[in-house]
């Protein structure tokens, strides 16, 4: 049975809904990925992504749902407006700058992301972020044009991060929380907060769902 808590994510205590044992049968997933055509991700996600068995997520959708009236007070209907297996594999110096920056995945109330990790070692987990100059922890449609320009401002006049996932502080941002991974656990939280996968430099980065940090990601709209 999935156990689920609820935490918060920084001074705006944002909200975020931990969910572990989430499928019931994670390993039967994993074999399904084994077998899953992978080719390289769009919307710069550095990394490779399959599609799913078509009934997996559907199946979960009253947990998700139950989970989200609860953390995000949001009792409506329950969409997915994408969700695939996805695995980390980028090597460092081939990011792009959007890369290694924390990023926001939608800036509207109702959009949520599903983060299910399905390596039996753990792995690395997911981290969120403050933006220094603003303070902003997330980015809704109101704050998006001022974010955006501060940001680019930074990096004009100071540069761009160097090649490599961001983890831990750095010039721009401050971590304010950093989640760890377990085998068959989802993390679900609003789209609008800066995050990023907390990608450690001992990682391999290696393609193979055998292998690598295999995850679940999807995007959900929340009536």
């Amino acid at each position: 049975m999935t156990a689920v808590r609820f935490e918060t994510i920084g001074a705006e205590a944002q909200p975020l809904a931990i969910l572990d044992d989430f499928a019931p049968d994670p390993d039967g997933l994993r074999s399904f990925a084994m077998g899953a055509d992978f080719t390289v991700a769009l919307n710069h996600f550095p990394g490779v992504r399959a599609a799913l068995p078509e009934a997996y997520l559907h199946a979960q959708l009253p947990v998700i749902a139950a989970a989200a009236a609860e953390a995000f007070g949001r009792a409506g209907p329950v969409t997915i407006v994408d969700a695939s297996f996805s695995i980390v594999s980028t090597p460092a110096e081939a990011l792009s700058v959007a890369q290694r920056l924390p990023h926001i995945d939608a800036f509207t109330e109702d959009r949520i992301a599903l983060v299910h990790y399905l390596s039996p070692a753990g792995g690395d987990g997911t981290a969120f972020f403050r933006h220094r100059a603003t303070g902003f922890e997330t980015v809704d449609e109101a704050r998006r044009d001022l974010f955006f320009r501060h940001l680019d401002i930074e990096m004009r006049h100071g540069g761009v991060p160097p090649p490599g996932y961001v983890r831990g502080d750095t010039r721009l941002f401050e971590c304010i929380r950093t989640e760890p991974a377990r085998y068959n656990r989802a993390l679900l939280y609003r789209s609008w907060n800066l995050h990023s996968g907390a990608i450690s430099p001992a990682n391999p980065l290696l393609p193979d769902p055998g292998a690598g940090r295999l995850t679940v990601t999807g995007f959900l709209s929340i009536g």
